[in-house]
Parts: structure tokens; sequence; C-alpha cells
């Protein structure tokens, strides 16, 4: 628990950094990084940009993949070797403007701008952007094998982890269990040395060429306990073949260690980083902007979070309200008879509608790309119980828009919601 407190606090953090940036305003450095780095979600220009650069790491690595099959090659030589001029040009400005940029990033925010940028320059990320170019500027140093070349190419893969989520939680729960990991490693290097160990004295004799050292025993361990199994050397005598099936099986379990222990790291990675999402989520919104962190953390429990590419449908007229949505950042547009209304972050929409337990009366669409929290009916009245301060806060706004005639900003769904219900429920009563 104590690193989800951790990612918390550093979320918290990022957070007032984005909204409070050094300096009295916004300057050229500033909005490259926003832009090339870490820009909010709902901009458009930072998510091109990353899909542009996305898009070419894999053109380059499938060029490098085909470039190896000389008939490709020798056709769309050419083509090859633009590809090659264009994407190492990008690169190259993509990497000095990330150098560039290096002293916006939080950890470096006390550091005088070159000092930042020597940091940032050895970093992982950095060393990968650099080796995935310097290759290309090398060769016109010291001649360089084509082969070799290609592989230094393939390094521009490993840029997408920069790009996905996955792969760096995968990564930071790889390092967060990097003790655990070594532990299994060196109890699996002296299984290996064990078992190769004995069966070079149990084999030695009747297959002297096969297992006539240590080290020829040791590529036999290496080969059963990975389960690979080539076949290549096999045990003849009884005593070889019984060692060999029990190393089979030690094989299963140590492998089966370390596969489980990155595997749950990994889940709990998941999990930290959707609570520090969510709670920053909450914490936009101006309805709980006074609960303090306990509160907060409890209305978590009630709170999904959830996100609606730009043109996604978030609710449809006529549908039954089965929750209510507060928006945490990005815009929506509610549609109710020809007329439009814009929603920003910080507003909600819903609550009427689920108040009344009727069905939705406009149709909500998101505008660019958006950060809800959605509470559903049985959670909003869970909510009213835990929390009747902010119950009174929706059933007030609520009630204001219910003497309305059209939407208003900071909810939806006024009084034409109310009429429908109570025709619904004259209805059954009749």
């Amino acid at each position: 628990m104590r690193g989800w407190f951790a990612a918390l606090f550093a979320a918290i953090g990022e957070t007032k950094r984005r909204s409070h940036p050094r300096g009295k305003g916004p300057t050229a450095r500033r909005a490259a990084f926003e832009i090339i780095e870490e820009g909010p979600s709902d901009r458009v220009l930072p998510s091109v940009v990353d899909a542009f650069l996305v898009t070419l790491i894999a053109v380059n690595v499938v060029a490098v993949c085909l470039e190896t099959v000389p008939s490709i090659y020798d056709r769309y030589k050419t083509l090859f070797i633009v590809i090659e001029i264009v994407s190492v040009a990008i690169f190259t400005v993509e990497y000095a403007i990330r150098l560039w940029v290096a002293p916006e990033h939080m950890p470096y925010s006390g550091m005088k701008p070159n000092a930042a940028r020597l940091r940032y320059a050895l970093t992982p990320y950095a060393i990968i952007d650099l080796l995935a170019i310097m290759p290309f500027y090398l060769t016109f140093l010291m001649p360089w094998d084509l082969r070799l070349l290609r592989i230094f190419r393939l390094v521009r893969f490993f840029k997408l982890a920069r790009y996905s989520t996955g792969l760096r939680s995968l990564s930071r729960a790889v390092r967060s269990e990097w003790r655990a990991l070594t532990a299994c490693l060196i109890i699996m290097a002296g299984l290996i040395l064990v078992a190769g160990a004995l069966m070079y004295a149990a084999e030695h004799t009747a297959q002297p060429d096969v297992f006539g050292s240590i080290p020829q025993g040791l590529w036999w361990a290496v080969v059963t306990l990975t389960t690979v199994g080539y076949g290549d050397v096999v045990p003849v005598t009884v005593g070889g073949k019984m060692l060999g099936g029990v190393v089979m099986l030690f094989g299963l379990a140590m492998f089966a260690l370390p596969i489980g222990i990155v595997a749950t790291a990994f889940a709990q990675e998941v999990h930290r980083r959707e609570f520090v999402v969510t709670w920053s989520m909450v914490a936009r919104v101006p309805l709980f902007s006074n609960l303090d962190a306990s509160e907060i953390a409890d209305i978590m429990t009630l709170l999904k979070a959830q996100t609606v590419p730009p043109g996604g449908t978030i609710s449809r007229r006529g549908e039954p309200a089965e929750a209510m949505y507060f928006i945490a950042s990005g815009e929506v547009e509610l549609t109710l008879k020809g007329e439009t209304l814009r929603l920003g972050a910080g507003d909600f929409f819903g609550e009427v509608a689920v108040l009344r337990k009727s069905r939705r009366s406009a149709t909500v669409t998101a505008v660019t790309r958006v950060n809800l929290l959605t509470l559903s009916a049985d959670d909003f009245r869970t909510l009213m119980d835990r929390r009747p301060d902010i119950a009174d806060s929706i059933k007030t706004i609520a009630a204001e828009r219910v003497g309305k005639e059209r939407v208003m900003r900071g909810g939806d769904l006024i009084s034409e919601e109310l009429e429908l219900a109570e025709d619904t429920d004259a209805g059954k009563k009749g």
C-alpha cells in the first residue's frame, strides 16, 4: 500500500506542476515539452505527434526486416534508402528536442539546464533514442558491417516503450521485484550447476564424447531445465535417466516461480496506476474538492474511471438511466430536441435521471477525449447515505435544473426527464 501512496503523491505533485509550471507564463520550451513528452490527453497535437512517431518506428522495423530479403531489397533499394534518411532526420530532431526540453521534467526542476540535459541523456529512453540514430552517423567515420548496422537499427523498436503504458508498467513491475528475481536467478544457476555436474558423473563413462566434461553437462542441464529439450544429448544409463526426470520436474517448478513473481507485480502495478488515475480525476471535480484524502479514498470505491474517445457516445436518448457522470477532463456535447450544449471539466450530468429513475432525454457524445468518473445508480444511493452534504449539493443543482425548460451548464437533463419519469410513474399506478 505504501507504493500506492508514493505513486499517488508523485501524481499530485505532477498535477500541481502542470497547473503551475515554472515561470510566469508558457514558454516555447514548455510548449514543446507538453507536445513531445506529456501533453494532456485531450489535446490533438500531442496525440498526432505520438501516433506519427509510433507509425514511423513500425515502418522502420518492417523495412529493416524486409531489407534482409535480397529480392525485395534489390527491387526497392531506393525506397529503403529514402526511408532510412528521412527516419534518421526525424529521429535526430526528436532526440534534440527531448534534450532541449529536459529541464522541464519534474525530477530535474532544481537543476541547471545543461546539467538536467546531461542527466536526461543518461536515462534508458534517451540512450535508446541515441542508439537508434548513432549507427547512421558512424558510417561516415568508419566502415560498418551491414548486418551489424541492421541490428542497431532494430533498437528503434524499443522506442515504442515510451508510448506503451503496458510496457512501462511491466518495466516498473520487474524493477520493483528485482531482488526476488535475482534470488530466482541465483537458485536456477545453482540448480544448473548441480544438475550438470551430477549428469557428468552419471554419464561420462558411458558417453565420454557427449558428457566428457562438466561444461558439456551444463549444456544438457540448461536445455533440460528450460524444458526446451533439443535432444542432441540424452542420458543412456539408468542413473542418468532418473536424474534427467528429476531435473525436468525441477525445471517446471523453477521457471514457474519468476513468472508468478512478475505476473503478480504487473497486476499490482496496473491496479496502482488505476488507483492514481482515479484519485487525480476525483480531485479535479469541484464537487469533491473540499474532501480530505480519507474521504476521497472512500468515494473512490464507488466511482469508476472511464475514457471516451472523440466522437464516442456516452449515453443515448431513451436509454434507462443507470449512472451519472462527472467530467474530469475534456468536453461533451448534449443534444436535446435539436438544442446542443457543451459541458467541460468539473461539470456533471445524468443526476436528474438517476434521481427520478427515468430514461435519458438527451444523447451525450464526447467532443474531445473525455475522462469521466461514472457513478452507478446503486452507488449513487450509497453515496447519498455516506455523504449527505454531497447528496444535498447534487439535489440542489438538480432542483435548479428542474425549474428550467432547457439544458443548463453544469448538468444535463432537466424538466423533460422529470416529466417523462412522472408519466412513467403515472402509467404504472394506472
